[in-house]
């Protein structure tokens, strides 16, 4: 991808960072673009510059309204512009519909159109929902619970048609994201774990702890990302949806807070014994993905992830024990933006945003 024109919507929230990090690194001398209407770009966490220093175009835009001039010469589109979590889609579930499954198929039709060669989309193992017995492998049964979950599915239906020889297009099904960042979530279960621990040495958890997770480290996310925008079409099909993750990875809710533990001895760890089930319990199968992608393999593993997590929270001297109403948490930050009549209903911005810099 060395001298090719890379174009990332959604390039201002918490993947995104990493992803032109690592495209960055790996691609110095690849045209880098980002488009993001820029809800959360001042949720950093004290990076030493800011992350879209790395690119040759920022466009602070709408992927509703993007036009296809923006796709001018683009080799390969990574889209991780969406409504980001279920407690967003469920607060705002006709624009989650409107933005994760719309938009997202808009711009999959105009990137062909376009003359686009490949197009990742970052899914979602949540569209298994609520899955006892075995890991769920990408032949199984699908079971979306939330409108998070059900728009990422829907979309995958919907741009597989689009795909051919000259269209690639990728549909990775991501496990739960953990992981620092230079803009940190904490609406992430990991992540609230260790933030817990750091500012009040204490983990609650709400459920009984027994639910399975799938997670998969920021950083890896950007290694299948780099995997999915040059992998073979030819090989692995126009279109391919896989699980991106490693099987050995599914944990137990409990089985997190007791990783935290491990490494802050000190901290206590509490389980809601007479919580109401949480029907999000799935672990996942990533047998695909290892024999596809052998040289893209996720390295970062759950001792290292809640070590960089507490590493990061200390350097930024994180103390805030009500970080849940704050700005770490995404649907925080959308109904800050609402109450100070700074987006509509549409959650459009109400005065308009330049539309670009460039570096």
């Amino acid at each position: 991808m060395n001298g090719k024109k890379i174009l990332i919507t959604g390039n201002m929230g918490y993947v995104g960072p990493g992803v032109i990090s690592h495209l960055r690194t790996q691609y110095a001398n690849a045209t880098l673009v980002g488009v993001d209407l820029g809800y959360f770009g001042h949720c950093l966490t004290g990076p030493a510059c800011l992350p879209e220093a790395r690119l040759d175009v920022q466009y602070i835009m709408d992927v509703r309204t993007m036009p296809i001039d923006v796709l001018k010469g683009v080799d390969a589109v990574v889209h991780l512009a969406a409504i980001s979590n279920d407690p967003m889609g469920n607060a705002y579930e006709e624009i989650t519909h409107e933005i994760n499954y719309e938009a997202s198929v808009r711009v999959a039709k105009l990137a062909r159109e376009a003359g686009v060669k490949s197009f990742v989309f970052a899914s979602s193992c949540s569209v298994y929902g609520y899955a006892e017995g075995p890991a769920r492998d990408e032949n199984s049964e699908l079971n979306p619970l939330t409108a998070y979950a059900k728009s990422k599915i829907n979309t995958e239906k919907a741009i597989k048609s689009l795909a051919s020889d000259d269209f690639a297009v990728t549909c990775l099904r991501f496990p739960t994201a953990c992981g620092m960042s230079d803009r940190l979530r904490l609406d992430l279960v990991l992540n609230d774990f260790v933030a817990a621990a750091v500012a009040t040495r204490r983990i609650s958890i709400l459920s009984d702890g027994t639910p399975w997770r799938p997670l998969i480290d920021v950083k890896d996310m950007a290694r299948a990302i780099d995997w999915a925008i040059c992998r073979d079409a030819n090989k692995t099909h126009a279109f391919l949806a896989i699980n991106a993750g490693r099987t050995e990875w599914n944990y137990q809710i409990k089985d997190l807070a007791e990783a935290v533990h491990a490494i802050m001895p000190g901290i206590e760890v509490s389980l809601n014994k007479d919580a109401q089930p949480d029907k999000r319990s799935y672990r996942v199968n990533f047998d695909m993905y290892k024999k596809l992608a052998p040289d893209n393999q996720p390295q970062v593993d759950l001792r290292r992830s809640i070590i960089e997590l507490k590493k990061g929270l200390e350097r930024i001297e994180f103390k805030d024990s009500d970080f849940r109403n704050s700005d770490r948490m995404r649907l925080k930050v959308l109904s800050g933006l609402r109450e100070a009549n700074l987006l509509s209903d549409r959650l459009e911005w109400r005065s308009k945003q330049s539309d670009s810099y460039k570096n």
